[in-house]
């Protein structure tokens, strides 16, 4: 005889969900104005990529990946009950999400004193809208990492707030892993 699986829930909270898809529709939004921009002048954006690093980018994928793993890690020790292990696992992803913005920090300074700021080319006005944008998501982001790991080092939060606070760095992840090879890689 067959038995039906147990009904699934969503994990998180609804009304993460919604954020996540306003944030995610912008983001497509502002990505489309970049491939159509794109089309319409190829040279400026060939010239414009040219100036980027792309072991930088690669770089800075693997810094949010990894973070993006450590918190899914955590995610899974919250849900065994290991308070303890998942604060420590949180508090370890934000120390590798450290690292991208100490890499896109110095990516910012390299090219504003090279003269490429958002003014230079329409590529690099997009450049510097896009990835700001996403930066200060990344911001945002560490302070829901650091603020899992207090709580889960104080003994715990409802799994439904840590899930929340997982899938909004994993909607940081998403979109830089199409972000960079819009920006640095695609020719």
């Amino acid at each position: 005889m067959c038995t039906l699986p147990e009904p699934r829930c969503l994990p998180g909270d609804l009304a993460m969900w919604f954020f996540i898809l306003a944030e995610l529709t912008v983001f497509a939004m502002l990505i489309l104005a970049f491939a159509v921009t794109q089309r319409l002048e190829p040279a400026v954006f060939a010239s414009g990529r040219a100036q980027l690093d792309t072991s930088t980018g690669l770089a800075m994928t693997v810094s949010l990946l990894t973070t993006g793993l450590l918190a899914a890690l955590a995610l899974q020790q919250v849900r065994l009950g290991h308070w303890r292990r998942s604060a420590g696992l949180f508090g370890a992803a934000l120390l590798v999400a450290l690292v991208y913005v100490g890499i896109k920090l110095g990516e910012y300074t390299h090219l504003v004193e090279v003269g490429l700021g958002m003014e230079y080319s329409r590529f690099f006005t997009l450049y510097w809208v896009l990835t700001g944008f996403h930066f200060l998501h990344v911001l945002l982001g560490m302070l829901i990492l650091g603020w899992l790991a207090l709580v889960c080092w104080r003994g715990g939060v409802a799994v439904n707030g840590v899930e929340s606070g997982v899938l909004y760095w994993h909607m940081v992840d998403l979109v830089w892993v199409v972000l960079f090879p819009v920006v640095y890689v695609m020719r």
